[in-house]
C-alpha cells in the first residue's frame, strides 16, 4: 500500500474504528510490514491490534534492510512467531536474535554464504522446528556436521529440504534416522555426494528428492531405496538415473504412486522409457510425458479436464488428504525442476516449452504455497529472454494478466518477481500491447510509489522497457508525474532506480506530447538536477538521452528552448562532453546538437565552454581506439552546427579543430568520412580557419578526396574547401599577414596547379562529352534537364548556405580562373536543384544577392568551360523555376 493511501485511511481512522476488531485485524494481514507499521502509528488503538499475535505468527523477512538490529526491534512481537522466511547469510544470523521459541518453519533463499555455525545456532535456538529448507543455490559452507546437529536438536523435523550441499555422509543421515521419528520429506538437490545407502534407514520417509544430485550409483542405490516401505513419491530429475535402476523403483516400491524423472539424459536416450509411463499404477513422468494427462489418472473424476487439473484440485471442498499431500509436493517438485531448467537455458527444451512447460509454469503460478507461485514466476523471467516465442506462448496461455495479478499481492516478494518477469517478457511487442490494453501500466505506476526500494527498481524498470517503440499515448500520462516523483525521492539509489527512472523519461519524452508534459510537472528540473547530484554513469547518460530527445522537437515546442533556460542544463551536457565514458559523451554530443536548433541556445553551449570541449573530444576521437564511429561521426556534426557562427568557427580552428577534422577525414567510416569533409569546407569560409587548412598541411589530403574519395559528397565539399582557399580573396589576407601571411602564400601557390587540376578532373568526373556537346548547340529544356540529372549529387539536399556564402559563390562566378567560376556554377546547380528540400532558400539568397547578371555572364563567356556555361544556365533556369511557384504561392 502506498503512503497516499495511507493517508487516506488514517483520514478515516474513525470509520476503522466502528469495526471489529477482528475485521481491522483481518485487514492488517494484508499489509506488508512496512505499511502496518505506518497504519499503527494512527491511533492507540490501531497500534494495539497491530500487535495483534495473529499478525506475528508468520514473517517475511526477504528484505535488504534485515539484520541483527531490525531483528531485536521485531524480537518482542515474535513469541508466537511460527513461519520466517529470510534472505541470504547475515539474516539468517540475524534470525537467532528474534527469540521466537515456538518457531516450526525456516525458509531461506541465497544461502550461500551460510556456514555450519550459523546453521547450529538456529538448530539449537529453535528445537520445535517442524520444517527446514535452504536453497537453491550451492552452499560451499555447510556440511554433514551441521546437518548432523539439525538432527539432534530438532527431533520433531518433519521436513528438510537443503540445495548444493557437498557432501551428505552416512552419519548425518543416520542422526536424521535416529532422532527424527517424524521426518517424512528430505529433500537434498543438487548434491554432491550424497550417502544413498544410510538413505534407506530413513523408514518415515513419504517424499524424496535428490533431484541434480551426482555421484550416485543407480544400480546400488535402488537397493537401497526399494527397502523404504512408506515411500510415495521419490524425484530423481536432472541425474543420471538408469532405465534398469528406474524399473527396479517402479516394480519394488508398493506405496509408490509418482517417480519424477524430468531431464535425465540416460533416461530420456533410452527408447524403453517410453513404453513405460505407469508400471502397476505408479505414474512415471519424463520430458517426454504429458504430465497434465498423467495426473488426471490420479483423480477419481475423470470430467476433469488435463490442463485445468491443477485448479480443479486446488477447488476441491472435500480434499483426499493422501492425494493433497502427493499433489502439495508434485507443486515442489515440478516448480524448482521447470525453475532450473528456465535458468540453465537446456538445449532442446524448446518442444517442450512450447508444448505443455508454459501452461505449467502459468497454472503453479496460481499455487496456494507462496514459494511455488515465486519459483514459477522466476522461470518465466528466466526462460522468456532465451526466445521471445516464449514470451509470445506466455501471452497467448493468457500469462500476462496472471502475472500483473501476481504483481497486485500484498507480498513484496512476489510483486518484485512479477515484476521482474514482465520486465523480461516486455521486450516482446505482443506482451507489451497487452499491458497497456489491460491497464498495466498504472498496476506498474502503483509499484513504482512504494516504499520498497527493490520493488521500485523493478516496477520503474519495467515502464522503461515498455515506453520503448511504439506506445498508447494516453496510456502513460499519470506515469510521468510518477517517474518525476521517483527521481526526487531515490536520490542517492544510484545505478538502479535513477537509472531506470531516467531511461523511461528519455523514451516518453521522444514523444511531441510527453516532452511538454514532462517539462510541465518538473521533470527537466528533476533530470538536471540529478545529472549535477550523480556520478554513475548510467545514470549521466539515460539523462543525456533524456535531454537529447527533448531538445529534437525543434520549434514543434517549446522544450528545445525549455532546456537553454534551465539553470544548470548547459553547464551539465558540456560536463558530460568531458566524460570518461564513450556512452555518455556520445549521448551527450547529440543532445548539444539538437540544442543547436536555436541560436539563443548555441551561443549559451559556446559561452559555457562547449566548443573547447567538442573540439578536445574531437581530439580525444583521433587517438583513442574505443572512440566508435558513431561517436566520431556525432562529434564531427555537433562541430560543424557552431561553424554558422564566425566566433565559434574561428574558435574551432585556432583551438585545434582542423588538425583533429582533417585526421578523422581519413577514417574508412563513410558517416565519419563525410561529416569531417562537410565540417571541413564550413570552416574553410573564414579566412583564418583556410590558413590554419594550410598550415596543417591539409591541402594534399583536401585534393586526394576530391578525386579519389568514394563518396561523391566528400568530392563535392572538398572541391569546394579547395575554391575557398584558393579565390582571390585569401591572396589579399595572406599578403596582410607578415612573414607568416608570405609563407601560406607561397604554399598556396605552390599547391594552385594541383589544386586546380583537382577540381577540374572532379567536374570532369560529373560531365557527360556528348550530352554536353549536344547541349552547347541547341540549349533545349530536356536536354539541360538531362545534364542537370547526371550532374546531381543527390546528398547534397541537406545542405543549407548562409547568405554570404551564396554571395561568395556569385563572386566566384566572376573569378579569371576557369576551375573555380565552373565550380562555384556547379555548386550552386546542386543548391538550387529543382525538389531540393532548400532550394527555393537558396534561390531567395541568390535573387537578393543580384546574382543573375553574374549567371548570364557566365552562361555567355568566351572564355568560360562548356560546363561552367551549361551549369550557369540550369542555374538561371532554376530561379525561373522558383520565381513561377513563387508568384502562384503569392496569389
Amino acid at each position: 500500500m502506498s503512503q497516499g493511501v495511507c493517508k487516506k485511511v488514517s483520514r478515516t481512522a474513525k470509520e476503522m474504528l466502528d469495526l471489529p476488531d477482528d475485521i481491522v485485524i483481518q485487514f492488517f494481514s494484508h499489509l506488508n510490514y512496512r505499511d502496518r507499521a505506518y497504519l499503527a502509528t494512527t491511533c492507540s488503538r490501531l497500534r494495539l491490534l497491530g500487535r495483534s499475535q495473529y499478525l506475528w505468527q508468520s514473517l517475511d523477512l526477504r528484505m535488504p534492510e534485515f539484520d541483527v538490529k531490525v531483528a531485536k526491534l521485531f524480537a518482542s512481537r515474535c513469541a508466537d512467531l511460527r513461519k520466517v522466511q529470510f534472505h541470504g547469510g547475515i539474516s539468517a544470523h540475524a534470525l537467532i536474535e528474534l527469540k521466537a521459541r515456538e518457531l516450526k518453519e525456516i525458509s531461506g533463499e541465497n544461502c550461500s554464504n551460510i556456514s555450519d555455525d550459523t546453521l547450529k545456532l538456529i538448530a539449537s535456538n529453535y528445537t520445535k522446528l517442524e520444517s527446514l529448507q535452504l536453497g537453491w543455490d550451492i552452499f560451499g559452507r555447510v556440511t554433514s556436521d551441521a546437518i548432523t546437529e539439525v538432527a539432534g536438536c530438532c527431533t520433531k523435523l518433519q521436513k528438510l529440504r537443503l540445495s548444493g550441499i557437498e557432501d551428505i555422509g552416512g552419519v548425518a543421515v543416520n542422526a536424521l534416522a535416529r532422532n527424527c521419528p517424524h521426518l517424512t520429506e528430505i529433500g537434498f538437490i543438487h548434491c554432491l555426494n550424497v550417502d544413498m545407502k544410510t538413505l534407506g534407514n530413513v523408514l518415515s520417509l513419504r517424499f524424496l528428492s535428490v533431484a541434480g544430485s551426482s555421484n550416485i550409483d543407480w544400480l546400488s542405490a535402488s537397493k537401497y531405496l526399494i527397502g523404504l516401505p512408506n515411500l510415495k513419491c521419490l524425484d530423481v530429475s536432472r541425474t543420471s538415473i538408469c532405465y534398469d535402476a528406474l524399473t527396479r523403483l517402479l516394480s519394488s516400491l508398493e506405496n509408490l504412486t509418482i517417480l519424477c524423472a524430468l531431464g535425465c539424459p540416460v533416461l530420456d536416450h533410452d527408447p524403453r522409457t517410453d513404453k513405460h509411463k505407469s508400471i502397476k499404477d505408479k505414474l512415471l513422468l519424463t520430458l517426454s510425458t504429458n504430465i497434465f494427462e498423467g495426473l488426471s489418472s490420479l483423480f477419481v473424476d475423470t470430467t476433469m479436464e488435463d490442463k485445468n487439473i491443477f485448479s480443479s484440485w486446488r477447488k476441491i471442498t472435500m480434499k483426499n488428504q493422501n492425494l493433497n499431500e502427493v499433489m502439495t509436493w508434485l507443486e515442489w517438485i515440478l516448480s524448482q525442476s521447470l525453475l532450473w531448467f528456465a535458468k540453465s537455458n537446456q538445449e532442446g527444451m524448446h518442444r517442450y516449452w512450447s508444448s505443455q512447460g508454459v501452461a505449467l509454469l502459468l497454472c503453479l503460478t496460481q499455487s496456494t504455497q507462496a514459494d511455488i507461485q515465486e519459483m514459477a514466476v522466476a522461470a518465466l523471467s528466466s526462460f522468456a529472454t532465451a526466445d521471445y516465442g516464449y514470451a509470445r506462448a506466455v501471452a497467448q496461455e493468457g500469462g500476462i494478466l496472471l502475472l500483473l495479478n501476481l504483481a497486485k499481492s500484498w507480498r513484496e516478494g512476489l510483486q518484485i518477481k512479477a515484476a521482474v518477469a514482465i520486465k523480461n517478457l516486455s521486450y516482446c511487442r505482443e506482451v507489451k500491447l497487452i499491458v497497456e490494453e489491460v491497464g498495466g501500466i498504472e498496476i506498474l505506476a502503483n509499484l513504482a510509489r512504494s516504499k520498497n526500494r527493490w520493488l521500485v527498481k523493478e516496477a520503474v524498470a519495467v515502464l522503461r522497457n515498455l515506453s520503448t517503440g511504439e506506445i498508447h499515448k494516453d496510456a502513460y500520462v499519470g506515469v510521468v508525474q510518477v517517474l518525476v516523483n521517483v527521481i526526487k525521492k531515490w536520490t542517492t539509489d544510484g545505478d538502479g532506480i535513477l537509472k531506470c527512472a531516467a531511461g523511461a523519461l528519455a523514451n516518453l519524452v521522444a514523444d511531441n506530447k510527453y516532452s511538454m508534459l514532462v517539462v510541465e510537472v518538473g521533470g527537466l528540473t528533476a533530470l538536471v538536477g540529478l545529472a549535477q547530484m550523480c556520478t554513475c554513469k548510467g545514470v549521466q547518460k539515460q539523462v543525456a538521452q533524456a535531454l537529447a530527445n527533448l531538445a529534437s522537437h525543434g520549434d514543434t515546442n517549446a522544450c528545445n528552448a525549455a532546456i537553454g533556460e534551465e539553470f544548470g542544463a548547459v553547464e551539465v551536457l558540456v560536463k558530460f562532453l568531458y566524460s570518461p565514458s564513450n556512452g555518455v559523451r556520445e549521448v551527450a554530443v547529440i543532445a548539444v546538437s539538437n540544442l543547436c536548433f536555436y541560436a539563443r541556445n548555441r551561443e549559451a553551449i559556446a559561452a559555457g565552454g562547449g566548443v573547447d570541449a567538442l573540439v578536445s573530444l574531437a581530439d580525444t576521437c583521433t587517438y583513442d581506439a574505443q572512440a566508435s564511429n558513431d561517436l566520431q561521426e556525432k562529434v564531427v556534426r555537433a562541430l560543424r552546427e557552431f561553424c554558422v557562427s564566425e566566433s565559434d568557427s574561428i574558435r574551432i580552428g585556432t583551438r585545434g579543430g582542423i588538425a583533429s577534422l582533417l585526421a578523422l577525414g581519413l577514417s574508412m567510416a563513410k558517416g565519419v568520412h563525410e561529416s569531417a569533409a562537410e565540417a571541413l569546407w564550413t570552416l574553410s569560409f573564414h579566412h583564418i580557419n583556410a590558413m590554419q587548412i594550410v598550415d596543417e598541411e591539409g591541402l594534399p589530403y583536401i585534393a586526394h578526396h576530391c578525386t579519389s574519395s568514394l563518396s561523391k559528397m566528400v568530392r563535392f565539399v572538398s572541391a569546394l574547401t579547395l575554391t575557398y582557399i584558393f579565390d582571390t580573396r585569401m591572396d589579399e589576407f595572406c599578403l596582410s599577414g607578415g612573414s607568416t601571411g608570405r609563407n601560406l602564400k607561397r604554399k598556396i601557390d605552390a599547391f594552385r596547379s594541383s589544386a586546380m587540376k583537382s577540381i577540374d578532373d572532379f567536374i570532369f568526373a560529373f560531365s557527360d562529352p556528348q550530352l554536353l556537346s549536344a547541349v552547347a548547340t541547341s540549349s533545349s529544356p530536356a536536354l539541360l534537364t538531362e545534364v542537370a540529372l547526371s550532374a546531381y549529387i543527390v546528398g547534397t539536399a541537406h545542405l543549407r548556405c548562409s547568405g554570404a556564402e551564396i554571395e561568395r559563390f556569385t563572386y566566384m562566378l566572376r573569378s579569371s580562373c576557369m576551375e573555380i567560376r565552373t565550380c562555384a556554377a556547379f555548386a550552386l546547380l546542386q543548391f538550387t536543384f529543382r525538389g531540393n528540400l532548400h532550394a527555393a532558400y537558396h534561390a531567395s539568397l541568390l535573387q537578393n544577392t543580384r546574382a543573375r547578371a553574374a549567371l548570364r555572364a557566365a552562361a555567355a563567356s568566351a572564355t568560360g568551360s562548356v560546363q561552367s556555361k551549361i551549369y550557369a544556365k540550369i542555374v538561371l533556369r532554376n530561379l525561373e523555376h522558383h520565381d513561377t511557384k513563387t508568384a502562384e504561392n503569392d496569389v
